[in-house]
């Protein structure tokens, strides 16, 4: 395990994958092939890792996943490092506000409840996460926005269209929006997400709203990048969403 004195704050340079030991490079790549499992299925996953740059690879699963198919794990030594110094990801950068805080800010600083309107837009069927935010229920112990005095939140589900999303929140005079996507094939997410903003902008209201997303494949740089105010991915809790609402909407 790495030494409790080093964090991650303090990391050393430059970064290699940590296995075994600090700095030894191990690395695991998992892949399936149209081969069934045989001595030469083995090599060919051996050979195929050694080719995406894995020194020593050793195949350490070969099982059938369908008939004349194999699924390998192949862990190996990776030759590459990299400099955290030089990387640079934009972030939610917003101070965690207790539930008393929140509703405190809320009642003090704005006067009303924050209406926050979201949904999974387009063809995308799944409301884990928009549930996970918005219903009382909440995620990981940390109740939605449902479950806030100061917050009004409505939750349209699933296969919401833009348009229909963009009325609803304008006939309740959303101060956020928050659109979900979780499918990612062919990059419909960010298709979806980005005809909403175009959307907002063309009937003229984009600027008099928070706009937020969210998904498993969905990060702040690329929220940004699409013209959304704040991206939430993976491992967001509700009081996330309310913190970053309550410091934009009541400073």
């Amino acid at each position: 395990m790495p030494n409790k004195m080093q964090t991650a704050t303090n990391p050393s340079r430059p970064l290699s994958p940590y296995g075994d030991r600090e700095g030894d490079g191990m690395v695991q790549i998992s892949f399936t092939l149209q081969v069934p499992p045989s001595a030469r299925g083995r090599e060919a996953a051996k050979q195929l890792a050694e080719l995406h740059g894995l020194r020593e690879p050793i195949v350490a699963t070969m099982e059938e996943c369908a008939q004349g198919y194999s699924y390998f794990v192949v862990y190996g030594h990776s030759q590459h490092t990299i400099d955290i110094a030089q990387i640079e990801v934009p972030e939610v950068r917003t101070e965690a506000l207790s539930r008393e805080e929140i509703e405190h800010r809320i009642v003090a600083r704005l006067g009303r409840k924050i209406v926050v309107v979201g949904a999974c837009t387009g063809s995308d069927a799944h409301t884990v996460g928009i549930d996970a935010v918005l219903n009382y229920k909440g995620y990981a112990g940390d109740k939605g926005l449902e479950s806030y005095k100061g917050f009004e939140s409505y939750n349209l589900g699933a296969q919401v269209e833009n348009e229909q999303l963009a009325e609803r929140a304008r006939a309740l005079q959303a101060d956020a929006i928050l659109v979900s996507q979780v499918i990612t094939q062919r990059n419909c997410h960010k298709e979806n997400a980005g005809a909403f903003i175009d959307l907002a902008k063309k009937q003229g209201w984009r600027e008099g709203v928070i706009l937020l997303l969210g998904g498993p494949r969905i990060d702040h740089k690329l929220a940004l990048e699409l013209g959304y105010d704040a991206g939430f991915g993976p491992g967001t809790k509700p009081s996330d969403v309310a913190s970053f609402l309550v410091e934009k909407i009541c400073g």
